[in-house]
């Protein structure tokens, strides 16, 4: 009996609950709606933005881009920045257009090599900052590249920095020995000859499968000699 009078509690509990549930909803049965409907506006903007808008830019830009990858390749530097005046408008005009897509990023960092061709490392600066991206490839030569273009501005020690940067990022047999040749040399040139010797042992131990490791001991024999010669 006490059993009975339990489960009888309980559906008289089940009920209470249902029931203040249904007189929370009746009540509140407006701002539950308009929170709702604020939600599928919001869900409805996204998909309208991603397929209205987004989605058409990102395919415009790619083709706006195609030609000026072309002239980037024949090292029609001047061209691919600023275009040509018939059926392409540049680099720089792709990033006003379509900055905010894949392709108008990637065009800052295409941006940036041709201002770095075309002698003004400023501006190339500028814009292979603004490029944001990580791919293993890609990403340590745009950062490398700054650090050619503060060596040819004459701030050797802050192109010493992205140039380890780059290596450090790379990791590969590829791309790192590159740069630390680079700051191995850019070290050598203000006499900081331990530093320039870090560098190219790393060349040595890490990557020596390298292009760079092939006549690496060369330049370790240097520094050893200039080193002791200070």
């Amino acid at each position: 009996m006490a059993k009975k009078t339990t489960n009888e509690e309980k559906e008289i509990e089940v009920e209470e609950i249902v029931s203040r549930s249904e007189q929370f909803i009746e009540k509140h049965k407006q701002k539950i709606i308009a929170g709702v409907s604020a939600i599928a506006v919001v869900v409805g903007l996204i998909l309208a933005y991603h397929y209205l808008y987004a989605k058409p830019q990102a395919e415009k830009a790619k083709l706006a881009i195609f030609k000026g990858e072309q002239y980037l390749a024949m090292d029609s530097f001047a061209l691919a920045l600023n275009g040509n005046g018939v059926d392409y408008d540049g680099f720089e005009a792709i990033i006003d257009r379509f900055g905010g897509t894949k392709t108008g990023n990637l065009a800052k960092a295409y941006a940036g090599i041709c201002y770095y061709h075309l002698g003004d490392p400023e501006k190339a600066i500028q814009r292979l900052k603004a490029y944001k991206g990580d791919d293993a490839q890609i990403a340590p030569t745009i950062i490398g590249l700054i650090g050619d273009c503060y060596v040819t501005t004459g701030n050797t020690k802050e192109g010493i920095s992205y140039f380890e940067k780059a290596a450090s990022k790379a990791n590969n047999d590829l791309i790192s020995p590159i740069y630390l040749k680079k700051a191995g040399l850019a070290y050598e040139s203000l006499k900081q000859y331990p530093d320039a010797l870090k560098a190219y042992e790393t060349i040595r131990d890490k990557y020596n499968q390298s292009m760079e490791a092939m006549d690496i001991d060369k330049y370790i024999t240097r520094v050893k000699l200039l080193s002791e010669s200070k």
